[in-house]
């Protein structure tokens, strides 16, 4: 009973409880938490003294009131599909993201641009998606020739590394060379080699929670993660 509040005095929902940690923390431990849940007892002590409510139960649509404005902004799923655009997953410090990989081209004579904070291994992942694309639509390689080709994965903010990218690459680049849409509440993850194999990842339990706080309905995962799908809660 922290400030002197009794347990009958403040409630807080299971769901508030839920927004607190997805919207108001970023961090692996729960140190953050302690710190918003302690400002947000403060904040009901002090009504409770000015006797503006015997008892107060705080739900999702108050925590502004107590809390201020949501810290965190997190992806949901695209509105729309588009060729060339792929929702991939990600593993952060803090838990999972989804992301965007955007792929378009533009007239020019085959040069590569990736942009978006990307790290070397998921540069390296680019390259090899590229050349099984090449492959795997050989009727479609001259396109890569006649065009200047652009990937981008936005929040430019975020620092993104890793070869779990691979298969979200290679889909969008099928995507933009076939000019078929992928539905918008698929996300996928799994690295993939230059002779198309596509090998396990780590922290699906988080990338799985990530694309269902984001909307995403289908996941596609390597076979080999099979197993883990165990320790996801249902």
């Amino acid at each position: 009973s922290t400030m002197g509040l009794k347990k009958q005095n403040l409630k807080v929902t299971d769901d508030a409880m839920r927004e607190i940690i997805s919207e108001y923390t970023m961090e692996s431990g729960v140190r953050g938490l302690k710190k918003k849940l302690e400002t947000l007892c403060r904040q009901a002590a002090v009504k409770l003294v000015k006797g503006e409510q015997k008892s107060i139960t705080v739900g999702v649509k108050r925590l502004k009131e107590f809390l201020g404005r949501k810290q965190l902004h997190h992806d949901v799923r695209m509105q729309e599909a588009q060729p060339g655009v792929v929702t991939g997953l990600a593993w952060t410090q803090a838990g999972g993201e989804i992301l965007f990989i955007e792929t378009a081209f533009t007239k020019g004579n085959g040069e590569i641009t990736i942009t978006g904070q990307l790290g070397d291994v998921m540069q390296e992942s680019a390259k090899i998606a590229i050349t099984l694309v090449k492959e795997l639509y050989p009727d479609k390689a001259e396109k890569f020739k006649e065009n200047s080709l652009h990937i981008h994965v936005p929040s430019g903010a975020v620092p993104k590394d890793g070869p779990s990218a691979g298969i979200t690459l290679v889909t969008a680049l099928s995507s933009l060379v076939t000019g078929k849409k992928v539905p918008v509440d698929v996300a996928m993850t799994g690295e993939i080699t230059l002779r198309g194999r596509v090998l396990p990842i780590g922290g699906l339990k988080e990338k799985t929670l990530a694309a269902y706080r984001a909307g995403i309905t289908t996941l596609i995962i390597p076979k080999e993660n099979q197993k883990d799908l165990e320790e996801i809660p249902p």
